[in-house]
């Protein structure tokens, strides 16, 4: 999390009267959506069959930003930042 966003927090719960104790974001990265018309594709984890019954080489089509990915850091903000501007 970059600082200004650390300190943005910290002056919302400030405003409101609350006290922080800690951060727990769990997995951040997991609770960002792709735009509408993204398409990401990826190949199989390790443990899945990496080819189907006709020798092709499986591939995956992402629904959600996975850790690891260029996008997923970027679609977490975009889903963060309407919630901290409606304060």
């Amino acid at each position: 999390m970059r600082p200004t966003s650390l300190r943005a927090l910290a002056a919302i719960a400030n405003s409101a009267g609350m006290r922080m104790r800690r951060w727990d974001f769990v997995a951040p990265y997991l609770q960002g959506e792709l735009e509408q018309n993204e398409v990401v594709y990826c190949h199989a984890p390790p443990g899945y069959a990496t080819t189907g019954a006709d020798g092709r080489p499986r591939i995956c089509r992402i629904e959600k930003p996975i850790y690891g990915m260029a996008q997923a850091g970027r679609r977490w903000q975009r889903s963060l930042f309407p919630w901290l501007l409606h304060f």
